[in-house]
């Protein structure tokens, strides 16, 4: 292979280098060196910058370039090595290109990223007005994040579970906050990736029932430039740097993420928890064309971004800045990327933050095959992934719920706001039945199925369930921001008072109401998801946008009290009791088609028995609704494929404010109904345990729901 010489800044020669190859891009030991790979189309020359532990660098120039990948083989490198690139290039804002060989860049491959961005005006790379000033000429180093050479290998991460579908209960939670108050945690390891693989956290998941985990962004991220002026922190994550690189701080031990993160998948792997992570490939932390100079921006920023004219770049984000899903650049990196954290790190699946910018090359309209959108699906290792889409970005157009392709589920932004209308009396009943029933009216079509429907009534950017049912408006004033921040949109009630109350009434009636919504959730067709506290009762006093809050706002309390206990055992029941019935996750729609029984697989009732007929859905007013399902035409199947026929079931949602008498089905939909789920008690326990006969009568409190089964 050939040889190179790189000089220093006084001519003289300092360093052989090989040639090496592109691909893979990154920084990889081998040949005694690292061979090191990034891609810039228009660069007019490369360094990659060696830095010491006392600061200083040493600059190497990659003067091999092949396919538009600056590459070189650097002799006597090994892993640990902090590095970052140096790019000289075209300075023209007005055309996007931003290169600026005084900006230290990150490498975007890089496996380790350490450091921070402590100093915002050392990485602009422009003087004065960012569209106009000249190039600046400050040097950033010692003011941003370096790159780290990694090494391969590490724990081993496990079988991965491969928990179907129809079966899985999915957890949001956040890696710091989930143990950062454990008690039981050692304090090392609280808010670590290894405090989520401690014994006693395990634990909880699996007395819990929840079949994966969907951890809140780890990739590398740093502040955006309006939280580093505010001296404010990220703390959600959603400001992306590095996304091969686990995000450091949620190392106990300082350059160990990468061997904490994968012995975390394990542990998970090792009681049959599958991990999924949020990934945010639709915008980075550089923010709009007036943010720093970090990594993207500087390597080559029309490869990387949308631009709109003389430069400008296109927000479809509402973070400053858009990732191109149309660019090879970005499409290469987001699904080597995504290859790596399922490979090397045992990741099991993905949720795609505003997904809907990946459908829309160039910024224009939403085609669910682009090119990103077809590279994720078609890939042999990605198409074996969970993959979800968060069907939106912050334009009317990007709202796409129910148009995304066969292979993709999608957070039902439709059932969240439903489910929290009807339990709060405001909706009838017609648009209820189809989230009930699995939102076929948006997934019954494109060959996909009820399971693709991620059902959901709080997530992390929103009330939690406890604030849900006793704040009416967010109280946002801690986020520095006025009380701007965050949605106004929350359909949410507080039944009487705002906030905090001694009106054992109002807590009573928020319990069940928030009983109602975990019930409706979990026995919805659908895939349900739950936000980590919630069955812990967990407040954020009112913030529905606690995004910069890296506090005991926003971390999980673990002291159980007099209403978090029942509300932990009533969600237990709740997750188990779906586990154990087939019929109530189904992996099939509806149809109407006869069964064993001579009925419908499916049919809606009445409070007095009869059949809902077409008039009856129209009725607004209408507050009571049965759900039959037949469990002896149960389409669920076994890990062998067999299918597991069940009783059927009987569910009746009231969200009247008076109570109401019901009259259970004639014989011919089971001669006996047994209540096994009753959310006007604190954890589940029906008041009337015992078996109903067919045409008899039950009274159910206001604001109620009940579970019933006619054994087979």
């Amino acid at each position: 292979m050939a040889t190179r010489s790189a000089a220093d800044a006084t001519g003289e020669t300092v360093t052989p280098v090989l040639a090496g190859r592109p691909f893979p891009l990154g920084a990889h030991p081998e040949g005694g060196g690292v061979r090191f790979a990034v891609t810039s189309a228009i660069a007019e020359a490369v360094e990659v910058c060696l830095i010491g532990e006392d600061g200083s660098q040493r600059c190497v120039e990659l003067t091999e370039r092949t396919f538009g990948v600056w590459h070189g083989l650097v002799p006597g490198v090994t892993s640990g090595q902090r590095y970052g690139y140096r790019v000289h290039g075209p300075y023209h804002p007005s055309r996007g290109q931003r290169c600026n060989p005084s900006k230290l860049l990150v490498d975007p491959y890089a496996r380790r990223i350490t450091g921070a961005l402590t100093d915002l005006e050392a990485a602009l790379g422009y003087e004065g007005d960012p569209m106009h000033g000249p190039r600046s000429t400050v040097d950033s180093l010692g003011s941003v994040p370096l790159s780290v050479v990694g090494s391969h290998g590490g724990p081993d991460t496990g079988a991965k579970p491969e928990v179907p579908f129809e079966e899985s209960v999915l957890y949001e939670l956040h890696v710091k906050g989930f143990t950062q108050r454990h008690p039981f945690v050692p304090e090392h390891l609280r808010g670590t990736y290894l405090g989520l693989a401690h014994p006693v956290v395990i634990e909880h998941l699996v007395r819990l029932g929840i079949t994966a985990v969907e951890l809140l962004p780890v990739h590398w991220f740093t502040e955006e430039p309006h939280l580093l002026q505010a001296g404010r922190r990220n703390y959600w994550g959603y400001s992306p740097l590095g996304y091969f690189a686990p995000h450091a701080a949620y190392a106990s031990e300082p350059g160990r993420e990468v061997e904490e993160f994968r012995t975390m998948v394990a542990a998970l792997h090792a009681v049959g928890i599958e991990v999924i992570l949020d990934v945010v490939f639709n915008h980075t932390c550089e923010g709009g064309f007036e943010g720093p100079t970090l990594s993207f921006r500087g390597l080559d920023a029309p490869a990387y971004y949308l631009h709109g004219s003389r430069g400008r770049g296109l927000d479809l984000t509402g973070c400053g800045n858009t990732l191109d899903a149309g660019s090879p650049t970005v499409i290469r990196l987001v699904t080597d990327s995504l290859r790596y954290w399922a490979t090397e790190m045992g990741v099991d699946g993905f949720r795609f933050d505003l997904a809907s910018t990946l459908g829309r090359p160039g910024g224009g309209a939403f085609d669910r095959n682009s090119a990103m959108l077809t590279a994720i699906t078609t890939d042999p290792e990605l198409s074996r992934c969970k993959l979800i889409a968060e069907p939106w970005d912050v334009t009317g157009h990007g709202y796409r719920v129910g148009d995304f392709g066969a292979q993709w589920a999608e957070w039902n932004g439709r059932y969240r706001d439903t489910v929290r209308d009807f339990w709060r009396g405001v909706t009838g009943v017609d648009d209820l039945a189809y989230r009930l029933s699995g939102s076929s009216d948006l997934y019954d079509h494109n060959l996909r199925r009820p399971w693709q429907s991620i059902n959901f009534v709080t997530a992390h950017d929103g009330f939690t369930l406890r604030d849900l049912v006793s704040y009416n408006h967010k109280h946002n004033e801690a986020n520095g921001e006025h009380n701007r921040d965050g949605t106004d949109d929350n359909r949410s009630w507080n039944h009487g008072a705002e906030g905090p109350t001694d009106d054992e009434a109002i807590l009573a009636l928020r319990a069940r109401q928030a009983r109602n919504l975990l019930a409706t959730l979990l026995l919805s067709t659908g895939t349900p998801m739950m936000v980590a506290g919630d069955e812990l009762w967990r407040t954020q006093h009112g913030n529905n946008n606690a995004y910069c809050l890296d506090d005991e706002t926003s971390w999980v309390d673990w002291v159980l009290g007099p209403e978090s206990e029942p509300m932990l055992a009533f969600t237990r029941r709740l997750i188990h009791l779906r586990a154990a019935s087939p019929a109530l996750r189904q992996p099939e729609f509806f149809e109407g088609r006869t069964t064993p029984t001579g009925k419908p697989d499916l049919v809606w009732f009445r409070p007095d028995a009869r059949e809902m007929t077409e008039q009856d859905w129209f009725d607004t007013g209408r507050r009571t609704l049965g759900m039959w399902i037949d469990g002896s035409n149960s389409q669920s199947r076994n890990r062998e494929g067999v299918l597991v026929h069940d009783h059927s079931w009987l569910l009746v949602v009231h969200s009247g404010a008076e109570p109401v008498r019901i009259t259970l089905p004639g014989p011919e939909y089971g001669a006996t109904f047994k209540p096994v789920l009753d959310t006007s008690t604190g954890d589940g326990a029906p008041v009337k345990a015992r078996h109903l006969k067919a045409g008899s009568h039950l009274e159910l409190p206001a604001r109620s729901l009940v579970l019933l089964r006619a054994p087979r």
